[in-house]
Formats: structure tokens, sequence, C-alpha cells
């Protein structure tokens, strides 16, 4: 069941409200429905997370910590998920949402240079920001959108398969009885 693998990797709620760099935000870690592992839960946290991480913001974290608690999803869940966008992907993640973005406002995309450097950035950042936040949004939304269905089906094909197995499980042992 999917309950018993995210529980695997999950960190304890009480580990976490003891590390110093966390104690301010021990009341929010403290609440017990913010640790809750349902289907419904898990399929919100996918959708918090996964839109937190394809905006282009600093404190994409943040983000999705203050998402999970106003849609009382699983907040660690969440928050990992931001992780999506690290330093290694952003650059592809962004740049498609750029392009995405672009093509929906009907604008030309800036050719990418082969280095990306600061300065480069900062002389186009007023033809870049429209398209970039066009298109991160447009993806955010999908990304959560398709994140919480994948996960809510995922989720019931879970149950129902362990359902089948218990079944034939007792069919068996039935069988077995009743040979014996």
């Amino acid at each position: 069941m999917p309950r018993r693998f995210l529980q695997r990797y999950m960190p304890h709620p009480e580990t976490l409200r003891r590390q110093r760099s966390l104690r301010f935000m021990s009341h929010l870690i403290a609440d017990p429905s913010l640790w809750v592992l349902s289907r419904r839960s898990v399929a919100n946290a996918f959708s918090v997370g996964l839109f937190s991480a394809m905006l282009p913001i600093p404190f994409q974290m943040v983000l999705a910590a203050g998402g999970a608690r106003l849609t009382r999803c699983n907040l660690p869940l969440s928050v990992g998920l931001v992780w999506i966008t690290n330093p290694l992907t952003m650059p592809l993640i962004f740049y498609g949402n750029y392009r995405l973005g672009a093509w929906l406002l009907g604008t030309r995309p800036s050719a990418a240079p082969t280095q990306l450097p600061t300065r480069w950035i900062a002389e186009r950042v007023s033809d870049i920001l429209p398209a970039l936040a066009v298109g991160s949004v447009v993806i955010a939304f999908s990304a959560a959108l398709l994140g919480n269905l994948a996960i809510r089906l995922l989720w019931r094909w879970q149950v129902s398969r362990s359902w089948k197995r218990r079944h034939l499980r007792r069919r068996r042992y039935r069988r077995d009885v009743i040979e014996e």
C-alpha cells in the first residue's frame, strides 16, 4: 500500500520539532493533520508541491508549507516535492516554461546563449519575464492537476490490487481448510 511506502521515507514530526533551526515552526510541525497519509492528503500535497516547484520564485519551500497548511495536506511531501526544481533541473524546467509562455503570448523566444551569464539575464529580464510568468503559471496548474489525478489513480489502483490479493488469499485459505 502507498501509505507504508511513504511512511518508510518520511521524517518523524518529533525529530523535526527538536531541531534548533525549525523551532520557530514547531506549532506548524506539531499539527497532526499535516502528517496524515491518506489518498486525499497525499494527492493534495503533490498538487501543492508541484505547483510551488514550477514557479520561478525564491522561497518555494515556504510557499509549499503555507499551501500545505491552507489545504490541510501532507506537509513533508509538499515541501519535499519542491526539490524537483533543484539547481540541476531548474534551468531546463524554467526554460521550457519560458518557451511555452512565449508560444502562448505569440512572441518570439530569445535564443539562449551557450553560457548563461547574469548580465544576459539582467539585460533581457523585461523581455523574458512576461513569457516566463505565463508559462510557469500554466505549467504549475497543469502539473498540480496531473499530479493530483495521478496520485489518486495510483492510490486507487494499489488499494484495488491489495483487495484482490486479500480476496485470493482468503479463497485459497478456505479451499485448503475445506480439503483438510
